[in-house]
């Protein structure tokens, strides 16, 4: 049974640490909680459902990856719900947060962050309804892992991907120069502005990576599940969990508290039941602000 407790919660943690690198970079840059980051997974997972169907239609039916459930059209989905997700994240920052930062008041930035979550919800109701959808009706094939493990082709494919963009984004905020700009400006604006940086830029590329990355986050967590208004919704206390756990602004601490909560909420089904499996995301962050507040990879305690 751990074995395969293992397996499923990598494969969960790795997706929830995906979302989470954009909730703790958000924080980590305009120090404000955004609780709509949630519903930018689910969009992007939505976005990517429209492509792929439009694809289906305009070329027809595409031929999957040997045994995989998904084929070129859900590849270029992906990509292309990447793209208007981090626009739309973008677009909602140009909207809204940028005239609210000038007031100074992150209570008033999270009271219009959670407007704009249950906005943007609303929206995808009202436009596909509350009825599931799913990327393809194919099943997916499973695979012996050793030691008593098992996993299906799927989502030995998601965690790759996963993994390889988690990875992607850590080197690209450690050695290039855009990188570096984003934590000069993390640590200290003014500071950053005055060292020549387009502090402005910054921020536009935060909510394009958030976005981003969230996107990507809800495309593979929809191949494995169905899809639904609700589904970012549910994941946002996991996101804000892994990057509680991880320490706020800490890339590498997100992508190991998403890793720690997926396995947490993977062992909490056999142990307590389903339904107590988000219950569990909430005592993990709770336990780490009581006993260490800076998370695990954040400064040290004074």
């Amino acid at each position: 049974m751990i074995p395969q407790i293992l397996v499923d919660g990598v494969t969960s943690g790795a997706m929830i640490a995906l979302g989470a690198i954009g909730v703790t970079l958000t924080y980590g840059l305009l120090r404000f909680a955004n609780f709509a980051h949630g519903e930018f997974a689910t969009w992007g997972a939505y976005a990517a459902l429209v492509i792929a169907g439009g694809l289906g239609t305009l070329l027809g039916p595409g031929a999957t990856f040997g045994d995989l459930t998904f084929g070129w059209h859900l590849v270029a989905a992906l990509l292309g719900a990447v793209a208007f997700t981090a626009l739309l994240a973008a677009a909602l920052d140009w909207v809204l947060f940028r005239k609210l930062r000038r007031q100074g008041n992150a209570i008033v930035l999270v009271i219009a962050s959670f407007g704009a979550s249950l906005a943007l919800r609303s929206a995808l109701e009202f436009g596909f309804g509350g009825q599931p959808y799913y990327y393809t009706r194919e099943i997916a094939m499973t695979v012996r892992l050793g030691a008593g493990m098992r996993a299906t082709l799927d989502q030995l494919v998601v965690l790759a991907v996963a993994l390889a963009l988690m990875t992607g984004t850590h080197l690209m905020l450690r050695y290039t120069a855009l990188g570096r700009a984003l934590r000069a400006t993390s640590e200290n604006p003014d500071l950053a502005r005055l060292a020549g940086i387009d502090v402005a830029r910054v921020v536009r590329v935060t909510w394009l990576l958030g976005g981003g990355m969230a996107a990507a986050a809800g495309v593979l967590l929809g191949i494995t599940v169905q899809l639904r208004p609700s589904m970012g919704f549910e994941l946002l206390l996991p996101l804000f969990a892994a990057a509680i756990l991880g320490g706020i602004g800490s890339v590498p601490g997100a992508m190991v508290g998403g890793l720690v909560i997926g396995i947490a909420e993977a062992a909490a089904v056999p142990l307590a039941g389903a339904q107590y499996r988000a219950a569990v995301a909430f005592l993990v962050m709770l336990a780490m602000l009581l006993l260490r507040p800076r998370g695990l990879f954040g400064a040290r305690d004074a």
